[in-house]
Order: C-alpha cells, then sequence, then structure tokens
C-alpha cells in the first residue's frame, strides 16, 4: 500500500527533523519527507494535521509473559497493547518459561510474535544455562537465532568469574551483554528503598549501594573484557554518576530507566500500595533528579516500560508477598511527553530516548524516519488528555500505579513496516 502521512509535525531526532511535513509511504518504507515522489499516487491519506509524526517507539524490556505464563497474558493480547501506545518493536529479556538457553524458544517467540502481526519482538537471550549462573549459555546458537544480546534478567551471576568468562564469551560474537546491576547479598527478599518509608513500614530495605556495588564489579569487568554492555534500570543517583564517568573513560557501556523512577519514590509506598511493588524498588526524591538528569544528558540513552502485566489477584498479597512489577506499555509515551511539559528536556530529546536510542543500543536500524527505512510510525495527538483507567488500558495488565492519573499526550495511528496495526476513532471536532 502506498499511504502519505499529511500535514504532521514530523519529529526525527535521529535525523535532526522537526518540521510539518508530509511523509510517503511505499512498500513498507518511507519514501519521502515533503514534497511528493516522482510517480507517486496514495492508496490512502492519514490526516495528521496538529498531530506528531514520529519514528515508532521502541520498548528496550517488556515481559510478554509467553511462553510459560499464558495465564497472566500473551504475546498477541501485549503486542495489541504495544500498537496501541504507538510502541512497534520490544525486546524481551530471556526469563521466560523455559528460558530462552536454546534457539527453539528464540523461534518459538519470533514466530508468535510474526503471526499476531502488531509489533516486533526482539529477543535477549541467557547469559547462563537456565539463568543459574554457573554454566554459560550457547551464545553463538542464540545469536545465530536472533537474538539482539544475553543477559541473566533478573538473576544474579554471584560468580566474578562466570561473569568474567561469560563477557569473554560475548565479546567474541560482538554481542552486547544486558545486565541489572542489584547485589544479591544487598538487595534479595528486599522489597524497598532502605530509608525512612521502609523503616516507617515494617519492610527490609535494600541500600542505594546494592546497586552500586554490582555496578562498580560489572564496570571493571567490562573494561578488563572491552565487551559491550548496557545496564539495564538504573534506580539511583549515583549509578548514574558512575555510567557517566565510564561512558567519559571511554568504555562500551549504555543504560536505561524504567519510565516509573522518574515519577515515583518511596514516598509512594505510603499505605502499602503494591503497585508501587517493584525491583529494584522506588528511591529517593534525590535519585528521582539523578535520573532525571541523566536522561537530559544522555547518560541514560534509553527510558523503557519495564512492562510486567500480572494478575489481579498476583499483587493483592500482603506487600513483600505481591509479585513485582508495572504494567507500562500503554503510559510509556505521555509519561515521557510529560517530561518535556516539566521541562526536563525538550520533545526532541524525549523522543530519542524511546526511539532512536534503544535502536541505537540494540544495535538495530530502526528509530527514524529517514528515506529507505522502514516505515514503523507513531502517530500521536501531543494535546489529547485521558484517563488511565482498566477500561482505557488493552493490555490484560491492569497493574499500574498511575491509575486515575490524567495524561497529556495518546497515539491516534501506528504503522508498522507501512501497515495500520493501530487507529484510534478522530476526537470530537476532528
Amino acid at each position: 500500500m502506498r499511504l502519505t502521512v499529511r500535514g504532521g509535525r514530523v519529529v526525527d531526532p535521529a535525523s535532526g527533523i522537526d518540521r510539518v511535513a508530509d511523509l510517503h509511504v511505499a512498500k513498507g518504507r518511507v519514501v519521502g519527507l515533503g514534497d511528493l515522489p516522482e510517480g507517486f499516487t496514495a492508496d490512502r491519506v492519514v490526516d495528521a494535521a496538529g498531530l506528531v509524526v514520529c519514528p515508532g517507539l521502541v520498548d528496550l524490556r517488556a515481559r510478554l509473559r509467553e511462553p510459560g505464563l499464558e495465564t497472566k497474558t500473551t504475546i498477541a493480547q501485549e503486542t495489541r497493547a504495544a500498537a496501541a501506545g504507538g510502541i512497534t518493536t520490544l525486546c524481551c529479556p530471556p526469563d521466560t518459561e523455559p528460558v530462552v538457553d536454546t534457539r527453539a524458544v528464540v523461534e518459538l517467540i519470533h514466530q508468535r510474535a510474526a503471526r499476531a502481526g502488531m509489533a516486533r519482538v526482539e529477543v535477549v537471550g541467557a547469559l547462563t544455562q537456565g539463568l543459574q549462573g554457573q554454566r554459560l549459555a550457547e551464545m553463538g546458537g542464540l545469536q545465530k537465532a536472533g537474538c539482539v544480546g544475553v543477559g541473566n534478567a533478573s538473576q544474579p551471576v554471584t560468580s566474578t568469574e562466570v561473569m568474567r568468562l561469560a563477557m569473554q564469551y560475548a565479546a567474541t560474537f560482538g554481542l552486547t551483554v544486558f545486565l541489572e546491576p542489584q547485589d544479591p547479598w544487598l538487595s534479595a527478599g528486599r522489597n524497598a528503598h532502605d530509608g525512612a518509608m521502609a523503616t516507617r513500614l515494617g519492610l527490609s530495605g535494600a541500600p542505594e549501594c546494592a546497586e552500586t556495588v554490582a555496578l562498580a564489579r560489572d564496570l571493571l569487568l567490562v573494561e578488563a573484557t572491552g565487551v559491550r554492555a548496557h545496564f539495564g534500570h538504573l534506580s539511583t543517583a549515583r549509578g548514574v554518576q558512575m555510567v557517566a564517568e565510564a561512558q567519559a573513560r571511554g568504555l562500551p557501556v549504555s543504560a536505561d530507566v524504567g519510565v516509573h523512577h522518574l515519577y515515583l519514590t518511596d514516598a509512594d509506598l505510603s499505605g502499602f500500595d503494591a503497585r508501587c511493588h517493584v525491583s529494584p524498588p522506588l528511591r529517593t526524591g534525590a535519585d528521582r533528579g539523578g535520573l532525571r538528569a541523566g536522561v537530559a544528558r544522555g547518560v541514560l540513552g534509553a527510558v523503557t516500560s519495564d512492562h510486567q502485566p500480572h494478575e489481579v489477584d498476583a499483587k493483592q498479597n500482603p506487600f513483600g508477598a505481591t509479585d513485582v512489577g508495572i504494567s507500562g506499555l500503554e503510559t510509556l509515551l505521555p509519561l515521557v511527553l510529560r517530561l518535556v511539559a516539566e521541562g526536563v528536556t525538550d520533545l526532541s530529546g524525549a523522543l530519542a530516548a524511546v526511539t532512536s536510542g534503544p535502536a541505537r543500543i540494540l544495535g538495530l536500524d530502526r528509530g527514524t524516519l529517514a528515506p529507505g527505512r522502514v516505515a514503523d510510525l507513531c502517530v500521536f495527538d501531543p494535546e489529547a488528555r485521558w484517563l488511565v483507567t482498566e477500561e482505557s488500558l488493552v493490555s490484560r495488565g491492569h497493574n499500574t500505579p498511575f491509575l486515575g492519573w490524567e495524561m497529556k499526550g495518546r497515539v491516534v495511528c501506528t504503522l508498522l513496516a507501512g501497515r495500520v496495526v493501530f487507529e484510534r476513532p478522530p476526537a470530537p471536532g476532528r
């Protein structure tokens, strides 16, 4: 299909473009921006006047619960939610059931995503067999199966020697190692930040150094092995500073933050709100400020949904016994846009953190609207206001602390390789 997105404000951080223009698509790719390409006749025109047109969002970390936890949700359902949130590429960690440590599991995920046809699903393969932190996974086979990197999800590799060998092995294949820096001795079984709120509620607290100790070890191993490493969902201002210092020294490292850590703090645990039970835990206002500064400075190259959908019962036990995680696909874009409204960064910088930034970390040729590139697009209304309710969410997971929040900015249309995969009915008056 030939399609023209007409009259929108095209914002493409990767190309430095921010202007009102028509965008033309043919055979799944961008074929022109501005003037109509010679001989081009659109089969369909999408009216984007007053709207923003940007690359489809790339979410660096989203658990889709399949295979193994289909009682919570499925790839088909969550990729529908992704499309509703303007997300065209999702990256899932290897902690499925079974673990992503064989070619067969990678192929299964890719096949089910392709069958659903709503978003691209990239896979991080296991760093160690069964994520047990003892024997190295067959990284070469995982790479051939299409994995964009390897990691151990939230399971610790306690042996420094095993981690060193894993990094060396990954480096031989040019694979990025995805790391979640949490020292198990300082974080296991602890479900809040080690501070006044945890003391008041009687919750076990994980200190700042649970992150920074693990981060320091792994940064030293990156320096020793030369592997390319990505540190996922940092939660502390000190962690951001350590990554910034490593980047300044030329180490091949990147990092991201879960979007909820840019808004919520340990104060939001008041009343034992299990919707705020996340890992790593919500930390202080000062940490939130440091994370926001890290996004503004580009130290944190991506903002993720850290999507972890759960059934209702999973959040109804006493706080410490509830499942961790927030359902976040459909609130990712409006929360990132809120950073612009609050003066943290400009629109191009905010969109870079959910388009070109994560695409670059994954080594993917996406996250841009440059001519010739795949036509993954998000068209959104920057002025649309909507209320986050269970009824307004497509995801089967309603476990979000943002229920009841009024959001500004809503997806109108999502294209995947030039094909409309989501379209919202026009608002009254449009």
